[in-house]
C-alpha cells in the first residue's frame, strides 16, 4: 500500500502528477494517520509526522512522486446569520468556551448540524438555516499562540532590560547630585564655625554685648 508522508499545497500541485482523487470530510482532513481509498481505487496509507489540516485542492504525495488530490466533502451544516454582527460574535464566544466547531466567514458562521447548537444560536437572536457545503472549522490556535507568546516574552524581556538600565542611570545621577549638594552645604557650615569668619565674630559680638 502506498505510503503518504507529505502534503502538497494546492498552489504547488501539478495536474500531470495527479493519478487519483479522494474525497474527505473535515475530520478525515485533520487526521495524521489513516487508511484512505481513492475514487480510482488507489489505497493510501496516510502517515504524517504531525497534525495538519488538509484543505480542498491539496494533494497527497505518494512514494513514487505521484499525487492523489483531495476534495473536501460537502457536509450537513447549519448556516447562522444575524443582522447585528455582535450577536454572531457572542455566539462564537459561546461556541469557543464549549469547544464547539465553527467556520467563520464575512457574513455567517457555519456550525455542525446539532439541535443543541441550533437552539444556542437562536437564543442569541440569530437565524439558522440547514445547508450542504464543505466544512472548514477554525483550528485550535494553541500552537500559534505559544509561538507568539514566546516571541512576545523575548520582546518584553528586552524592554524590561532597557527600562532597568534607564532607571539605574537615573538613580545614579540623582545620587551624585545629592552627594554634591550635601557636601556644599556642610562645607560652608564648618567654615562658619571653625575659622573665625564674620559670622562667628558677629555671634561673639552679640554675646559680649
Amino acid at each position: 500500500m502506498p505510503r503518504v508522508t507529505t502534503i502538497v499545497r494546492k498552489p504547488a500541485v501539478k495536474a500531470d502528477r495527479i493519478v487519483d482523487t479522494v474525497t474527505l470530510d473535515h475530520e478525515a482532513r485533520n487526521r495524521r494517520q489513516a487508511t484512505l481509498n481513492g475514487e480510482g481505487g488507489t489505497e493510501i496509507l496516510l502517515d504524517l509526522d504531525m497534525e495538519t489540516t488538509i484543505n480542498d485542492g491539496d494533494a497527497l504525495r505518494l512514494e513514487d512522486g505521484s499525487l492523489v488530490q483531495v476534495k473536501a466533502k460537502a457536509e450537513g451544516l447549519l448556516e447562522v446569520k444575524a443582522e447585528n454582527p455582535l450577536r454572531l460574535m457572542r455566539l462564537a464566544w459561546h461556541l469557543g468556551s464549549n469547544h464547539g466547531l465553527a467556520e467563520i466567514t464575512n457574513d455567517a458562521l457555519y456550525i455542525e448540524n446539532d439541535p443543541a447548537l441550533a437552539e444556542l444560536a437562536r437564543g442569541q437572536g440569530c437565524t439558522v438555516t440547514p445547508v450542504e457545503r464543505p466544512f472548514k472549522p477554525e483550528r485550535s490556535a494553541h500552537v500559534c499562540d505559544h509561538d507568539h507568546h514566546h516571541h512576545g516574552h523575548g520582546h518584553h524581556h528586552n524592554h524590561d532590560h532597557h527600562h532597568h538600565d534607564h532607571t539605574h542611570g537615573h538613580a545614579h545621577e540623582h545620587h551624585d547630585h545629592k552627594h554634591s549638594h550635601g557636601h556644599d552645604h556642610e562645607h560652608p557650615h564648618e567654615h562658619g564655625h571653625g575659622c573665625g569668619c564674620g559670622h562667628h565674630h558677629h555671634h561673639d559680638h552679640q554675646h559680649d554685648h
